[in-house]
């Protein structure tokens, strides 16, 4: 029906009188059989053998614009939209299409000159104001982002995405009351809205209303909501509210996968509330293995070669060995080895750590490692 409309509304528009060049005349019956079958390609093709070059009238040029934008022909869409603004200054909707067109090559920066043209004409547009607090957002500038979203705002305060964006904003900025009454104008149009539920969820744990956050994650629940964020901060307010056996059950119901540093350090919690300590040194140990990046022992293996380089060789010892605190890489030990071995002239340590490295059962492409340690633990262990 959208196509059909526009294309009625273009057929209304070709038949208006004209005070320059005469509008061609094309075959309405095959563009709405085109349009209908949403074949735009060739539709567009047939506009180019009616509107031969050069073309100048505007409906003309604005409907290529955006049957060539219907086919995914977006390079042609834009010139075509340009093409209409530059003839008619005060074309809104070509200047609209340019901004979006832009938006969806992804060049957001002049996307964004575009929108602020259209503001400059008209400041009432309310998804002008949106899209630039998402090109805002993706530039990290929180403040245009929030200025934007206010603005969107006033114009609709039902629009959940907006509300939703707005509420996150100022929670962040812990202003919690705008948020609060930011989501209950737009949950009044649209209660079972699970953005807005969510965003309201986020603002009640945010203050640290218990009750009121169970309530809703509750609502979350059975409206289909299993998302990790919605159980965690349900699980929490649990724990909060000394209801440890609904803060476990939540928090369980996460699949393994799902579980965080958050969700297993409350999950243990709620365990030593219920005096099932074993469970609750299995969970908190969960916790802080979960709070440890897995490259940790990495960025330890890549400091310490930079001490070594630096001839720092105690410091590189000591780091190596704070890389096998996080991991129990077979590579750190040849690392070690190596480094007494080669700089220490500790030949004990060395056999040690070379011998730990083999027996890690190092990866195959370690195989030039393999076969040193090798023949260093075969020479060491002859002297």
């Amino acid at each position: 029906m959208k196509y059909l409309s526009l294309l009625f509304l273009t057929i209304t528009l070709f038949n208006a009188p004209v005070t320059a060049q005469q509008t061609r005349k094309t075959d309405d019956g095959l563009l709405l059989q085109y349009y209908q079958n949403q074949q735009f390609k060739e539709a567009l093709s047939y506009l180019k053998s009616i509107y031969t070059e050069p073309v100048s009238d505007v409906r003309e040029l604005s409907n290529l614009a955006y049957t060539a934008s219907m086919a995914g022909k977006l390079a042609d869409a834009e010139t075509y939209y340009q093409r209409v603004y530059y003839t008619d200054t005060t074309n809104l909707i070509a200047l609209y299409n340019v901004a979006g067109i832009n938006l969806r090559r992804g060049n957001a920066v002049r996307a964004a000159g575009y929108y602020q043209k259209y503001i400059l004409k008209d400041s009432s547009n309310f998804w002008v104001y949106k899209q630039m607090a998402g090109i805002s957002s993706q530039n990290y500038d929180e403040p245009r982002q929030l200025n934007y979203l206010k603005k969107a705002n006033n114009i609709d305060p039902t629009e959940f995405d907006v509300a939703s964006d707005l509420s996150d904003l100022f929670i962040k900025s812990d202003s919690l009351p705008q948020a609060e009454k930011v989501l209950n104008q737009a949950l009044v149009a649209d209660p079972e809205n699970i953005v807005l539920l969510q965003s309201l969820l986020r603002l009640y744990s945010a203050r640290k209303k218990w009750v009121e956050t169970v309530k809703t994650g509750e609502q979350l629940l059975k409206l289909g909501d299993i998302s990790i964020s919605t159980n965690t901060k349900l699980g929490i307010a649990y724990y909060q509210l000394k209801n440890y056996q609904c803060g476990l059950e939540t928090l369980l119901a996460l699949p393994e996968a799902q579980q965080n540093e958050t969700t297993c350090y409350y999950t243990g919690v709620c365990y030593k509330q219920l005096k099932d300590q074993k469970n609750a040194i299995v969970y908190l140990n969960k916790a802080v293995v979960a709070s440890i990046s897995p490259a940790t022992a990495t960025y330890y293996n890549e400091m310490a070669d930079s001490y070594e380089a630096l001839k720092q060789l105690n410091t590189a010892l000591l780091t190596y060995k704070k890389a096998l605190l996080y991991n129990d890489d077979p590579l750190t030990y040849y690392y070690l080895g190596a480094l007494y071995d080669s700089k220490f002239g500790d030949k004990r340590n060395a056999l040690k750590y070379y011998k730990k490295y083999i027996a890690g059962k190092p990866d195959k492409w370690q195989q030039g490692y393999i076969n040193y340690s090798k023949q260093r633990i075969a020479e060491l262990g002859r002297k």
